[in-house]
This record gives structure tokens, C-alpha cells and sequence, in this order.
């Protein structure tokens, strides 16, 4: 393994830079795979939970242009210390031998990532689902993959909706940390999760956060713009791989990616839509491939492979990439 001694872009230092390198983006992935996630009191995703939540507790309430403000001040707070704490364990790395620098940038870069979760939590309504159980699928998706109502769905409506879960989750809890760790190393990683958890906290269209969440909303939609093509790309390079009809996934892609409320959410959810040959629909909201098969377990099952293959593909790319750039 080369090393490139040079000032680092992030910490500043005349160094054999671990950022420069990027063999932490597949070392991350391994130990996903091997470790999953830690419990939430050690995760640093429950923490910037945490903190919004408590800066929830100073909010003004009765002006939307107090609280669209405080949403941006929420933003500001926790940038500040994600892109301050990431900076610090960057520096704090270069000071270690190698090793055990790239496993301290592997192991914060895993807490950004959770492949091995997804799939599981994917793989645990497919069971429940090969097994007629609808209640319990209905549960668990749920519990760890929907924020929508599960009550009434039947059963090809709940694969549609691990499907796309699946996708969606794929670009914004995979490829974006990703990403943006290949373009900024742990600083930009770690920001660009705590803006995507202050979304996930405070993006509804409800009385309580329709202003408070605009910002935070807005900013994940931006930050997400290149991550979710990207994803979409790499999806479509693994249908190449395993057999599925990339020509469709392309078309479908193209058609049905703005059908979505979100402007990103479509883009993965069409493009595994089209490599898998089914309809993805939300009563009410949206279908892609529209007039292709009902989801099943065996397509559901499907969707986890393209998953992985497409995370892989991801972290060559973004490693590869990285080396040239540094």
C-alpha cells in the first residue's frame, strides 16, 4: 500500500494522511458485516438524536419565521460539532500508527453506515412474509422500515414497501455517509448524518414541525441530490451482474423518478423498480412501474442481493476514485 505524504485537506498537516487513502471505506463494510450496529447508548446517530431533541426544548412556538430560523439553528449547532468532532478524531488518527489510524477512521465511519441492519431488517419481514404471516410483517416493517401505516396492507403491498425502504435507505444510510466521507473524510460524513437525522426528527408536514423542519428537510434534499443518482447508477451496474433487465430498470428510472413527493427518494426506488419487474406502489402517493408484476418474498429477496451488490460497487468506486483524486 502506497502512502502519500502531503498537507492534509482536512486536518492540515504534513502527514501520511488516512483520509488520502480510503481503504477505510471497504474496512468500515467489513465491520458492519462482522459487528452490525452497537446499542444506542454507544451509536452516534442516538446522540444527535438526542441533542435535537433537547434543543427541542428551547423552541419558540406561535411564528413560522422564528421556527424556520430555529430549524436553522438546530442545523448550525450540530454541523458545528459534527464537522469539529470530526476533525479532531481526523488529527487524532494521523497522531496513531497506520493501522490503528485507518481502523479508528474505519470504525467512525461505520457508525455512519448501517448495511448489514438493513438488510437484516429487510430479510426478517421477507421470513415473515414467506411464512403467510401478515401480522407479523406487518409489524415488523413497521418497526424498522416504514413511518406509514402498515394496518391494511396486504401482502404484495408490504413488499413493495420493504422494496422500497430497501432502495431508498440504500442511498441516504449507505451511499451518501459514503460518499461524502470520499469527498471530506470523517468531518463531512458525520454532518451529513446528523442533517439527515434532524430530517428524519423534523420533517413532517404536521402543525408541531411543518416550520421547524423546513430547513433541515431542504438541506438533506440537497445534500442528497448526487447521492441518490449515484445509488441509482450502481444499482444499475449490479443488475448488469446479477442477470436483471437493466434495460427496464432504465427506462422505469427514467419515467417514474420524479413521481415521488421527494426529489430524490424516486430515483433508487424506480431504478430497483424497473431491475426487478415489479409495481412499487404507496396508495395514494405514487406507483412506479406501473403495469409490471405485484411484488413478492422471492422479489423482496431479490431487492437484498441488488442491496448489497450496489453497496459494493459503491465503496470499490468511491475507493478507487478516491485514490486518484488524493
Amino acid at each position: 500500500m502506497t502512502l502519500y505524504r502531503h498537507t492534509c485537506v482536512i486536518c492540515g498537516q504534513n502527514l501520511e494522511c488516512i483520509v488520502t487513502l480510503f481503504p477505510a471505506i471497504l474496512l468500515a463494510l467489513l465491520i458492519d458485516h462482522l459487528l452490525g450496529d452497537p446499542p444506542n447508548r454507544l451509536h452516534p446517530t442516538a446522540w444527535m438524536g438526542s441533542l435535537i431533541s433537547g434543543l427541542m426544548r428551547f423552541r419558540p412556538r406561535g411564528s413560522a419565521a422564528a421556527e424556520f430560523l430555529y430549524g436553522i439553528f438546530i442545523l448550525v449547532v450540530g454541523w458545528a460539532l459534527t464537522l469539529g468532532i470530526g476533525w479532531a478524531l481526523t488529527v487524532w488518527a494521523a497522531s496513531l500508527p497506520f493501522w490503528v489510524g485507518l481502523l479508528l477512521h474505519a470504525a467512525v465511519l461505520k457508525l455512519t453506515v448501517s448495511l448489514r441492519g438493513l438488510n437484516r431488517a429487510a430479510a426478517q419481514v421477507q421470513s415473515a412474509l414467506q411464512a403467510d404471516d401478515l401480522p407479523e410483517a406487518r409489524r415488523l416493517l413497521s418497526w424498522h422500515l416504514v413511518s406509514r401505516d402498515t394496518a391494511q396492507l396486504n401482502a404484495p403491498q408490504l413488499n413493495a414497501a420493504a422494496i422500497e425502504s430497501v432502495a431508498e435507505n440504500a442511498s441516504d444510510g449507505i451511499i451518501a455517509p459514503l460518499f461524502f466521507y470520499a469527498l471530506g473524510g470523517l468531518p463531512l460524513a458525520l454532518a451529513y448524518r446528523f442533517t439527515n437525522t434532524a430530517d428524519s426528527l423534523l420533517g413532517y408536514h404536521d402543525a408541531e414541525r411543518e416550520w421547524l423542519g423546513k430547513a433541515p428537510a431542504r438541506l438533506d434534499d440537497l445534500l442528497n441530490l448526487i447521492p441518490a443518482r449515484l445509488t441509482a447508477f450502481f444499482m444499475l451496474l449490479a443488475a448488469i451482474f446479477l442477470g436483471a433487465d437493466v434495460r427496464q430498470a432504465w427506462r422505469t428510472l427514467r419515467r417514474d423518478a420524479g413521481l415521488t413527493a421527494s426529489p430524490n427518494a424516486g430515483v433508487p426506488m424506480s431504478a430497483m423498480a424497473g431491475a426487478l419487474g415489479v409495481e412499487l406502489e404507496k396508495v395514494g402517493h405514487y406507483v412506479l412501474g406501473a403495469g409490471l408484476h405485484a411484488p413478492s418474498a422471492a422479489d423482496l429477496a431479490r431487492a437484498r442481493r441488488l442491496l448489497v451488490l450496489t453497496a459494493l460497487l459503491a465503496a470499490l468506486s468511491f475507493t478507487f476514485w478516491s485514490s486518484l483524486v488524493h
